[in-house]
């Protein structure tokens, strides 16, 4: 998206098409090239999450790869208290389902230009970064927040890449703790489940009213189970024996093949006990 290239009094905001405010970032202060940003309201009202709030967060596009979160929040900390700063490959809606994972088990990051959400813990920063000056540079390296790039960059990340064994069993310690614990508060919410929906001694189930507001919940897998093994049993004392000929037909060879099978059990028995016969009266 370019910016206009209509003429804008000094110290004034730009605007473009689409409510987008330009700011300009030098890498910096004697950077003769420039990089535009472009940041609006994030105004998604059909994302209901406490964590981009409409009023205070700011949706910022084309941030180069060299800015981190980090120093993003140094950036835009110079209009107010920033508090959290969320980089994205793509714009889209907040995921954080399960359990937080280190960086050494995430994926990757895309080297690439991202988007990003600045949360501020008051509305007048987001105000003030809207109307900052577009002749007003914003600058990403100074000395007080130097930012590695080319081969000291490289160097960084390889000697950041070797893992301490010691803080690595840490890390795995702290997970498996946390997974063993959602694992059993799991197994004791099943077990409540299932002491609710046990059936009494007439096979009648007691049903109680949850609290006001909450929602009702999907049929646990024990009680599947259980109402499926008693459609069973119901369709077995339903179903018809003997009813075709066939049936009948299979039914008498069964019963002639256990008739044989007893009589020459009965037979061995029999000779069993003539061969341990002591009493000889001749």
């Amino acid at each position: 998206m370019a910016p206009s290239k209509k003429k804008h009094a000094s110290g004034q905001p730009c605007i473009i098409p689409g409510g987008f405010t330009v700011l300009s970032l030098q890498f910096s202060s004697d950077s003769v090239a420039q990089h535009k940003l472009y940041v609006k309201e994030h105004k998604v009202r059909a994302e209901k999450s406490s964590h981009r709030p409409l009023d205070r967060t700011l949706f910022v596009l084309n941030i180069p790869p060299y800015c981190s979160e980090g120093v993003v929040k140094e950036l835009f900390s110079q209009f107010g208290c920033v508090q959290s700063v969320e980089l994205r490959d793509h714009p889209g809606s907040f995921q954080d389902s399960g359990p937080k994972l280190s960086r050494f088990f995430k994926p990757v990051a895309k080297q690439g230009f991202r988007v990003g959400y600045v949360v501020f813990e008051n509305s007048s920063s987001l105000r003030a970064a809207k109307s900052h000056p577009h002749d007003v540079s914003l600058v990403v390296c100074t000395e007080q927040r130097p930012v590695k790039t080319g081969v000291q960059k490289w160097i960084q990340q390889y000697t950041e890449s070797f893992i301490n064994p010691d803080k690595l069993q840490h890390i795995v310690d702290s997970f498996m703790e946390g997974y063993d614990k959602r694992k059993e508060e799991e197994a004791e919410r099943q077990r409540k489940e299932a002491e609710q929906q046990q059936e009494d001694e007439e096979g009648w189930v007691k049903v109680t009213r949850g609290s006001k507001g909450t929602k009702g919940r999907p049929h646990s897998e024990a009680a599947n189970e259980r109402t499926l093994q008693k459609e069973m049993r119901k369709k077995k004392r339903k179903e018809l024996l003997n009813f075709y000929t066939w049936q009948h037909r299979n039914t008498q060879k069964e019963h002639i093949a256990d008739l044989r099978k007893k009589f020459e059990e009965d037979k061995q028995r029999i000779a069993l006990l003539r061969a341990q016969r002591k009493f000889k009266p001749y």
